[in-house]
């Protein structure tokens, strides 16, 4: 059970081009917490984790470039909710959750939109690129991540105000959702150029467990042209095109793969989608990622139980190749670290080609 990266394993893998040696590991994010844990030690730096990525027998290091979205730290005119909670899976200490604005957020009228300071992407800081490709393992590639033209849509509106604006003033939300398409891609032009990219990867959520939070018409009218754009410059490079988006995809799946043409999609949230039923249905078209349940498994199950779902993902999935082990959506602090180094050891243990579990 060698965890050596390797970037041509992950390629195979996201091209469903063959069966790789074994199945790679795939997140989103990994928090500190988990990574301090996995490796016995603080977690302080970049190095720090990409180290951490080359240990656990990650095939790349995920890279993205901050983008500040409120420079001016502007507050939502109303509906922001805030709560306090206590959790100890890797911590004693009280943790404070911002949910997302609901009713009123930073632009909701046309003189807002104006005199928003918007920050131009060119003006980015996207050294980290060079930092993380100093910091490769031989054999490993970055994967160049940035988010979100929907979410940002709705976040800066609030979700409320951007429900009514659809509809009283579609304007307004339309020239948004165009400035904020074009940071978006700005950036992703800026991230295909640099050095040692083996994948561009966009997260964005559009859906929820039973349905999409819009409706496919606004998505392919205001959303899907930018994805598209973006998968014009993966493709311009050579590399594979990923998406993240939680909840049910069913209803936009051809635009997603045939339209836009993903190679991947992750997190595969169990209780939007039947990984299953994907695998039989665009399992030879789309590299399926992620899939090992956050609701109970990794965050309250045992290591044990952690073990049997991941031995089932892979033998039910990873024949033929086109799947990546991971978490169905990322790994936050509160997943317990022998939880997480359950998930990362059965994947080694069963995830060998020929798949024999």
């Amino acid at each position: 059970m060698n965890p050596k990266p390797n970037f041509d394993r992950l390629l195979t893998a996201l091209t469903c081009s063959g069966e790789p040696d074994r199945v790679p590991l795939v997140e989103l994010g990994i928090s500190y917490e988990v990574i301090a844990g996995f490796m016995g030690r603080k977690t302080e730096s970049f190095a720090d984790v990409a180290e951490f990525y080359k240990t656990a027998g990650y095939d790349y290091l995920k890279v993205t470039p901050m983008y500040n979205w409120n420079p001016e730290k502007r507050t939502p005119k109303e509906g922001n909710r805030n709560a306090t909670g206590k959790f100890s899976a890797n911590t004693e200490q009280d943790i404070d959750i911002h949910y997302a604005t609901e009713g009123k957020g930073i632009i909701t009228t046309w003189e807002d939109f104006e005199t928003y300071p918007w920050v131009d992407p060119k003006t980015l800081d996207y050294s980290i690129y060079q930092r993380g490709s100093s910091l490769l393992d031989p054999g490993m590639k970055l994967i160049g991540h940035q988010g979100d033209i929907f979410t940002q849509l709705w976040i800066l509106m609030g979700f409320e105000t951007f429900s009514y604006a659809c509809a009283e003033e579609p304007e307004l939300v339309e020239a948004l959702a165009q400035k904020i398409g074009e940071i978006v891609y700005t950036m992703f032009e800026i991230i295909a150029d640099q050095k040692d990219i083996g994948a561009l990867w966009i997260s964005d959520d559009i859906a929820y467990t039973e349905a999409l939070m819009v409706s496919p018409a606004f998505l392919r009218e205001h959303i899907f042209p930018w994805y598209r754009k973006i998968g014009n410059l993966a493709r311009a490079k050579g590399v594979p095109y990923m998406y993240h988006s939680d909840g049910d995809l069913w209803q936009v799946m051809p635009d997603l793969i045939d339209d836009i043409g993903f190679n991947a999609l992750h997190p595969i949230e169990p209780k939007g989608m039947d990984i299953n039923e994907l695998k039989a249905k665009v399992g030879d078209k789309v590299c399926l990622i992620g899939n090992i349940d956050l609701g109970y498994t990794l965050t309250r199950g045992t290591p044990a139980e952690v073990d049997a779902e991941v031995k089932q993902r892979i033998r039910d999935v990873a024949p033929g190749g086109g799947y990546c082990l991971g978490s169905s959506n990322s790994i936050p602090y509160y997943v317990p670290t022998a939880n997480y180094r359950a998930m990362v050891e059965a994947g080694l243990k069963y995830g060998q080609y020929p798949i024999t579990v």
